[in-house]
């Protein structure tokens, strides 16, 4: 029997708080839709991005846990330029979001910064590389 590797359609994100959820990712570009439990987006290169509440979610799972703490992963979002960077985490952080790292010339040539979203995930931004801001990498 031949193995077919699985194909990558999306993100599911559990929201504690729709409300808040949807704000942030709106002030990040995505058009999302108004729905207290679940809401979705696909995402210009195919991917689905989605929410769902825990209610929803407990609904169809009698086993869901709440998740406690920040998982080990970062979102990556690209921006069109090394200002669009800096002006994003101006507006999150500026909307009472956690700055988790203000904008950086990064060693791979991004403007790059992170900030929390409102149940704790890290989300990053680039901005196109420029080899003019490219560097060594940090000493492990």
């Amino acid at each position: 029997m031949e193995t077919q590797q699985p194909a990558f359609t999306g993100l599911h994100f559990f929201a504690r708080d729709m409300a808040a959820t949807l704000a942030f990712y709106r002030l990040c570009g995505l058009m999302l839709p108004d729905n207290p439990h679940f809401a979705s987006v696909t995402l210009p290169n195919g991917i689905a991005f989605a929410f769902g509440s825990y209610d929803l979610t407990r609904g169809y799972d009698a086993g869901f846990h709440e998740p406690v703490g920040a998982g080990a992963i970062a979102l990556q979002f690209d921006l069109p330029s090394r200002e669009a960077v800096d002006a994003m985490y101006a507006d999150l952080t500026g909307a009472g979001h956690a700055g988790h790292l203000a904008p950086i010339d990064a060693f791979w040539g991004s403007r790059y910064a992170e900030v929390e979203d409102p149940d704790g995930n890290i989300v990053g931004f680039h901005s196109p590389r420029d080899e003019a801001h490219m560097g060594p990498p940090p000493a492990a």
